[in-house]
């Protein structure tokens, strides 16, 4: 198996961290890291794209640094050619229309959440909102730790919009309800978010009949979870032509 060279952007984060404890196992080596925290380590860091050497030599790059980041590392991905897997979550309308953009002229993978789990969740929510359509009010739970930023999460939204084209082109996302009293509408999702502890990830979309529940429900126990399968996306991206990949895409093997 050849060994894939990566450039890690978010390197001294949570995720950046198992991302580089994973890569060993999955055949990947980080080479260097962007971050703003330039701690001292095995690997050299640097705190912009544009700061990096111009000998550094690199098959991939993965982002698991910060939305806002998304703009610097895109042009050099483009100016480099090098394919780049997008783990970051938020993004603005302007930061996704860039990613979309890039994915004209390299490859880019994106997704959400880097969990093969959480891409059969979705598979089965479809399958589910096929059969079960309007007659089951749809409501999207996600928890995370107390010092996740945004919410709703990008996981969950994923999973509504899987869902809502099924549903119908009127469906609708109600994120709170206490301003509002009156009964729920059947084109709703309704979208919650959990904030405490450390928890890692947990995401449940519940489709509520009369008489009857069905709950479909994924949490990670860790975040090497989501590091083995952005060094996954990255292997795959390795390669590949110009274009737009997601985790779809991957178990699907196209």
């Amino acid at each position: 198996m050849q060994e894939i060279k990566i450039l890690l952007s978010g390197a001294m984060g949570r995720l950046g961290r198992a991302i580089t404890e994973s890569a060993s196992e999955s055949g990947c080596r980080i080479v260097a890291g962007i971050d703003v925290n330039q701690t001292a380590g095995e690997i050299p860091v640097y705190q912009s794209p544009l700061d990096l050497a111009d000998d550094i030599s690199v098959d991939c790059i993965i982002d698991c640094s910060h939305h806002s980041a998304i703009g610097p590392l895109l042009e050099y991905a483009v100016g480099h050619n090098l394919p780049i897997v997008v783990c970051t979550t938020g993004h603005t309308d302007e930061e996704t229309a860039l990613i979309h953009s890039a994915a004209e002229k390299i490859p880019v993978f994106f997704s959400r959440n880097m969990s093969v789990g959480i891409n059969l969740l979705i598979q089965l929510a479809k399958q589910a909102a096929e059969v079960l359509g309007r007659d089951f009010d749809v409501e999207i739970i996600e928890r995370h730790h107390n010092r996740k930023l945004d919410a709703p999460s990008g996981t969950a939204l994923m999973i509504a919009d899987a869902v809502a084209p099924i549903l119908g082109d009127d469906t609708e996302y109600t994120y709170e309800r206490q301003s509002r009293r009156e009964p729920r509408r059947k084109n709703e999702i309704g979208i919650h978010s959990v904030r405490g502890g450390t928890i890692v990830g947990e995401h449940e979309i519940m489709f509520a009949g009369c008489d009857e529940v069905i709950t479909i429900q994924h949490s990670a126990a860790s975040r090497e979870v989501f590091a083995r399968g952005a060094l996954r996306a990255a292997r795959y991206l390795v390669g590949k032509p110009k274009g737009f990949y997601n985790m779809e895409t991957l178990v699907s093997g196209e």
